[in-house]
């Protein structure tokens, strides 16, 4: 018989270190079990860079790189190139892929190159203290927006999937959240389409997933699924944002 809660084989037997009510060790779990569901364990190879997201190599069992602060896009393209046979992900978060891997994200997109990409949207740099990201909501409060963002002075949160879906190069691009049950296992969907349509060389597949982050966010971890449907759902809407190839 199938347990229900057991651990998925591509994710260590150790526990998870983030923050109480942290959305990463959700997506780990997540991406382990559609790993272990697609049976593609022993060809998959992880590519985590700075931030929260650095831990992913202490949780994932399986091949995995670690890579400058915002580049990852640009080492799985080099490793997809190199080994066409293997499954590449990378597992970002929103300081890192939205603010110095900008460039990085946005021409692998264009290029549509056959890789997964992994977002997780906290609004906010989480690692290095709660720092304004450039996915912070106007009005929110982070370290260095104590007052709050204001689009006069910071402009306004940048929205990657949809920027990412007017290239011609991206094949696949949702946008998932961590809040809930029902969220959840529409996001693991998400999850499983963009790792098969990279085993279908069909191109660039992103998913975005929204996360809370009580620690910075200054809430308790049940304040913090509040705020992020009170808000983040509010400007980034939930779904899937482009399917190149849903009618072909």
């Amino acid at each position: 018989m199938k347990k229900v809660f057991s651990k998925p084989k591509s994710l260590k037997d150790v526990p998870f270190r983030y923050c109480p009510g942290c959305g990463h060790s959700i997506a780990h779990r997540l991406i382990g079990e559609v790993i272990d569901q697609l049976g593609i364990r022993e060809i998959t190879i992880g590519i985590a860079p700075v931030g929260c997201a650095v831990f992913a190599y202490d949780y994932f069992d399986i091949d995995m790189l670690e890579i400058p602060h915002g580049r990852p896009p640009a080492a799985a393209t080099g490793m997809k190139r190199v080994c066409p046979d293997k499954i590449i992900f990378t597992y970002q978060g929103d300081g890192d892929l939205a603010a110095i891997g900008t460039a990085e994200i946005i021409h692998a997109a264009n290029r549509g190159e056959n890789i997964t990409i992994f977002f997780i949207n906290n609004v906010n740099y989480g690692m290095t203290g709660g720092q304004m990201a450039p996915t912070t909501l106007i009005g929110q409060r982070t370290t260095t927006s104590p007052a709050g963002r204001s689009p006069d002075l910071a402009g306004y949160p940048i929205h990657v999937s949809e920027l990412l879906s007017v290239l011609e190069g991206t094949s696949f691009i949702a946008r998932g959240s961590l809040d809930s049950y029902k969220n959840i296992i529409l996001t693991k969907k998400y999850i499983e389409k963009a790792f098969i349509y990279q085993l279908e060389n069909k191109g660039f597949s992103f998913v975005e997933m929204l996360s809370p982050c009580p620690t910075d966010w200054g809430m308790t971890p049940e304040e913090s699924l509040k705020w992020l449907r009170e808000n983040m759902l509010k400007e980034f809407k939930l779904g899937v944002i482009k399917d190149k190839w849903k009618n072909a």
